[in-house]
């Protein structure tokens, strides 16, 4: 633990005294060094806290309300730079060539006072989509999802919607994999079917009814097996859309013969480079399937979460999947992360 300077908030800047911060799957990485990142570093790119201090003129957040001190808000973690090709011309500023995010790319060095949620207060920078949490709903249910909910919306939203009626199958049973799931159901798929593990945790998405059926391919059935299963519950032909949450290279192949002649393949979950599969290229001709990548999400898909926190939570009991540590326990949070002991952990500093 280190103390740190906390700068005075500039115009368009907030001082935010946090409540929470994440941690997500991709901090697991990190701590491990999958992902290479400058140094020292304050992590965090999930949070949610109370208004301390706004830069002089004052500030709305990303629903044109106005800020005052005393709000409990949530922010995006990413500010892209509005100005290079992806974002110019592309329209696709989860590619930004020059985006920085919050407790990944912002060193200590270049940051006035702590960039990362895991601190008793941070800066947001001018830029940053800032939303108030709607009355009502819980905290720690809005931290439940905290990055796995935008994520998914940019991906079922912006990349390729789940239409009414449609069989799904999410692959993964993780934040993102029961994000995907209760946004399919939300959005009128007709039976949401989640192929993960281990037992314990799809227990507990049967428990808040998340997913019409549920398949252990870990303890459970083999990948054979689980493909016959999911033939079975879509009369022999497989799903209109198979969303992959698994971060599994091996995930990938059994993905994609689950999906129906003529059906999607969303990939969502491979954030790092954990290896190669073999796909065979004539079933994505003869089963003429469209494949997509979803990559990260902006602040606008945050703020389409937070506004869609009511009809979640009023639906599915969020809260409970969290678990909160203090923050000096944050090494044994980024343990139960990564060995899958936790569904989501939190800090409390």
């Amino acid at each position: 633990m280190e103390e740190l300077d906390v700068a005075e908030a500039g115009p368009g800047e907030v001082v935010v005294e946090v409540e929470y911060g994440g941690v997500c799957g991709t901090d697991a990485h990190l701590w491990s060094g999958r992902l290479d990142i400058p140094t020292p570093v304050v992590l965090g790119h999930e949070g949610l806290g109370t208004v301390e201090r706004i830069g002089a003129g004052g500030l709305a957040d990303a629903n044109g309300e106005p800020l005052a001190v005393g709000d409990t808000v949530m922010w995006a973690s990413s500010i892209s730079c509005g100005s290079c090709v992806p974002c110019r011309m592309h329209e696709e500023p989860t590619l930004c060539e020059r985006r920085t995010t919050y407790g990944v790319n912002l060193p200590v060095a270049n940051a006035p006072g702590p960039s990362g949620s895991w601190s008793e207060r941070m800066v947001l920078r001018a830029g940053t989509s800032v939303v108030k949490l709607p009355a009502g709903v819980p905290p720690a249910s809005a931290m439940s999802l905290a990055c796995a909910g935008p994520t998914m919306i940019h991906a079922l939203y912006g990349r390729r919607p789940v239409r009414l009626g449609e069989s799904v199958v999410v692959q993964g049973s993780g934040p993102v994999g029961l994000a995907a799931a209760a946004m399919a159901q939300l959005a009128g798929a007709a039976q949401v079917i989640v192929v993960g593990g281990p037992e314990s945790r799809l227990a507990v998405a049967r428990r808040l009814g998340i997913g019409d059926h549920h398949i252990d391919i870990i303890d459970g059935m083999d990948a054979a097996a689980a493909l016959a299963e999911v033939r079975a519950l879509t009369g022999g032909y497989g799903a209109d859309l198979v969303i992959e949450c698994a971060g599994a290279p091996d995930a990938v192949p059994q993905g994609i013969a689950m999906a129906r002649r003529g059906g999607s393949y969303l990939v969502v979950g491979q954030y790092t480079d954990r290896g190669e599969v073999a796909v065979n290229p004539h079933q994505l001709v003869h089963r003429q399937l469209s494949l997509l990548g979803s990559w990260g999400f902006t602040g606008a898909h945050l703020v389409a979460y937070v506004n869609l926190l009511p009809a979640l939570t009023a639906r599915f009991d969020l809260a409970s999947l969290v678990t909160e540590f203090p923050m000096a326990d944050c090494e044994e949070a980024l343990r139960q992360v990564g060995t899958g002991g936790v569904l989501k952990a939190v800090l409390r500093p």
